[in-house]
């Protein structure tokens, strides 16, 4: 054994080559944390002590390669200055990755699971790389709202060239094996059996001399292979087309672009020099500070997750009723992520409107090349229709995904709750009703709860699971276990009109509505609040919902809180309603809607939506964009923090989360109560008095609670670090 620690081993092999393996102690991934990265520099140098050693392959003892940098301790970095980030990831580079990618003698990376961001990183460090065919790589530091630190801006362009690292490291996308090895990022892709044995063969061609390993390491240290023309060109057109795609909200794809631009014909240890200072620069933002305390808090919620399932057991079976699009949307979901499922329906057409759902969310897999025609027919032989109960007894959880009606869902809940289990749980995907209410024809209330799924079941991550008056705690944790199986991301709330988020949303839709009548053009509006960074404005997002779905919640929220959410006089809404413009379901909203190329709706102004909102405009005011974007997002904020003091939810974390993967809250806002905070509570309390007094029949929106206010005079925040002041 040349080296043992808790993190890296490095040992020899009778024919002179060392193997180098990550495999942290007590946990189920590698990560450069600190130990790992001591570890790495004093094994490096206990490699170059051995003068008997021909050459190095660098593999891990996990699933996985090396998921990249320990995020919680690399975020705890971003509070120190900006000289003090960039001398800390430099001395990192210099003193850990730096010395191992100069070792005397060729190294060769065997890259298996995932090797993302700083793992990535570790396989450019060494000569060549061997990757399995079922492994993916990347640099989604992006996502984080910084830039590659470990090398990655300044080894990849020249491995791969600037077009390609541009590509990369901007989008933050997963590479899979054969892409990769088309770019020249990876060296071989073989069968994961073969990993090893392969990454040894090409190890020891280098130690025969049959491949120039030192030629190959200049090409990673010399400056990149452009004149000042072509560097001109590919770089300030790829910052112009960066710019427009990532919105002045994210900063750091262009930021990373400018270090490869300013690094290009540099040494390397001047290039790291210059990537140094654009993550330090990144560290100081806005947008990476929510955006990896967004990240956190979705690894927090997914760790309490796999705990509270953990008690539930896997769910083996499960079943839907009702097999509309919702119902063939869940259908599509379990089956794809590998529990069988029933699709009941009354109706032989609704089966075949349900099974055409799931056939054409397949279908467009296999168009994209993400699943043969094989594994399409897989993943529909786990959904069985069925007209009738027949194998209920088998399931241990049925969702209900009837019509919106309480009568119906009543009489549908307490006829299936006789052919099941009676350990079975019983869900109800309601969007609006009480969960308490739905209950009480059950003869085991404990067993039924909510999981209410967002439109379309296959894109929107989020599920809520609601927790009625009589619901167990058994319940509970197998629904979150159903959910987690499907791929999603459940947070657990308690019941009440909407419940987390379609409770927050109705304010929003409430400011938007009172705009409209003071005379604000609809289109300012969705543009202010896109630019602000919503995917999609308040109208065209009621569109995509559908208008008679959002009057129904309305309805539903104006009975639960009249003194804020029920409204004296007629909106926009109801104007579209009345005209039976429902959105894109029918092809009229707001907006009109054509098909693009591609067969999708794509909007366009419709002339006549100006003369039937006229009778319901009173005003004829003009706002800035920041003006709109105060008067939209203070009602929905104050509306979250009346979750919190209500305790619908367990934390302010969750309400957070639950609007990102919801409705689409700008993820580099970090959720409304991180907003509120980066405002500053006591400058948003002002603000929201200031409005209120000027909003006529919306005022209760805009009012604070008592809790907040005494939270602004105390200096309190939500979270405990929070920016001072808007950026």
């Amino acid at each position: 054994m040349i080296y043992s620690g808790k993190a890296i081993t490095v040992q020899a092999t009778d024919d002179g080559i060392a193997e180098l393996c990550f495999d942290l102690q007590d946990d189920s991934v590698n990560k450069f944390n600190a130990l790992t990265l001591r570890e790495l520099k004093e094994a490096t140098a206990a490699i170059a002590a051995d003068t008997s050693l021909k050459g190095v392959i660098v593999t891990s003892g996990k699933p996985v390669f090396i998921v990249g940098a320990d995020i919680t301790e690399f975020g705890a970095l971003f509070g120190a200055s900006e000289g003090e980030i960039a001398d800390q990831i430099l001395s990192t580079n210099f003193d850990v990755f730096n010395p191992f990618e100069d070792l005397p003698i060729p190294t060769v990376a065997a890259i298996n699971g995932i090797a993302l961001g700083g793992g990535f990183e570790m396989g450019l460090v060494c000569d060549y790389r061997v990757m399995s065919e079922t492994a993916r790589v990347g640099l989604p530091e992006i996502k984080l709202g910084i830039i590659p630190g470990y090398g990655g801006t300044t080894r990849l362009p020249r491995l791969i060239g600037a077009d390609n690292a541009i590509e990369w490291i901007a989008s933050g996308k997963e590479q899979k094996a054969d892409q990769a090895f088309k770019c020249g990022a990876v060296d071989a892709v073989v069968s994961p059996d073969l990993l090893r044995e392969a990454a040894v063969s090409l190890l020891q061609q280098c130690i025969d001399g049959k491949f120039d390993y030192q030629a190959r390491r200049r090409e990673k240290q010399d400056p990149l292979k452009l004149n000042e023309i072509e560097a001109t060109m590919v770089f300030e057109t790829s910052k112009a087309f960066v710019a427009g795609q990532a919105g002045p909200h994210y900063p750091a794809p262009v930021t990373a672009i400018k270090v490869m631009q300013k690094a290009a014909h540099m040494s390397r240890d001047d290039a790291l020099r210059e990537e140094a200072k654009g993550i330090a620069r990144m560290a100081g933002t806005l947008a990476a500070k929510n955006l990896i305390g967004l990240f956190l808090s979705d690894q927090l919620l997914a760790r309490s997750g796999k705990h509270l399932a953990k008690k539930a057991g896997k769910v083996e079976r499960a079943a839907v009723l009702g097999a509309g699009i919702m119902g063939g949307g869940i259908a599509y979901q379990s089956a794809l992520k590998g529990t069988p499922i029933i699709m009941k329906d009354i109706a032989q057409a609704g089966i075949d409107l349900g099974l055409t759902e799931a056939s054409k969310l397949l279908s467009k897999r296999v168009e994209r090349g993400q699943m043969s025609a094989a594994e399409m027919a897989g993943v529909l032989n786990k959904i069985q229709p069925s007209l009738s109960y027949d194998s209920f007894e088998n399931v241990d959880i049925v969702v209900e995904a009837v019509v919106e009606n309480p009568k119906v869902k009543h009489a549908v809940l307490a006829e299936t709750e006789a052919h099941i289990r009676d350990d079975a749980v019983l869900a109800s995907n309601t969007s609006t009703i009480s969960i308490t209410h739905l209950a009480e024809p059950l003869k085991r209330p404990e067993n039924f709860c909510g999981m209410h799924f967002f439109n379309p079941v296959h894109k929107m991550p989020l599920v809520e699971v609601i927790r009625g008056e009589k619901t167990g705690e058994e319940a509970v944790a197998r629904t979150v276990a159903y959910a987690l199986a499907m791929g999603k991301k459940p947070i657990i709330v308690n019941d009440c009109p909407g419940f987390l988020v379609n409770r927050v949303l109705l304010p929003y839709f409430g400011a938007f509505m009172g705009l409209v009548r003071r005379g604000v053009d609809f289109t300012q509006i969705d543009r202010a609040m896109e630019r602000f960074g919503w995917p999609m404005g308040p109208a065209y997002l009621s569109d995509v919902v559908g208008i008679d779905t959002g009057v129904h919640a309305g309805a539903v929220m104006a009975e639960g809180f009249p003194d804020r959410m029920q409204y004296d006089f007629k909106t926009c809404h109801d104007v579209m309603f009345e005209n039976e413009r429902f959105g894109q379901k029918n092809g009229r909203g707001y907006y009109a809607y054509e098909a693009d190329k591609k067969g999708r709706p794509k909007k366009v102004v419709d002339e006549e939506v100006a003369a039937l909102l006229a009778p319901v405009i009173d005003g004829n005011e003009t706002l800035s964009d920041e003006a709109i974007v105060d008067s939209m997002m203070i009602p929905m904020c104050l509306e979250a923090v009346r979750c919190l003091e209500d305790g619908l939810a367990d934390s302010a974390t969750d309400i957070d989360l639950a609007l990102i993967f919801g409705v689409g809250f700008p993820p580099v806002r970090g959720g409304a109560l991180h907003y509120i905070d980066d405002v500053g509570i006591d400058r948003f309390v002002a603000m929201a008095d200031e409005l209120a007094a000027a909003v006529g029949p919306l005022k209760a929106m805009y009012l604070p609670t008592e809790k907040l206010r005494e939270m602004a005079a105390s200096g309190d925040t939500f979270f405990e670090t929070a920016a001072s002041g808007r950026k």
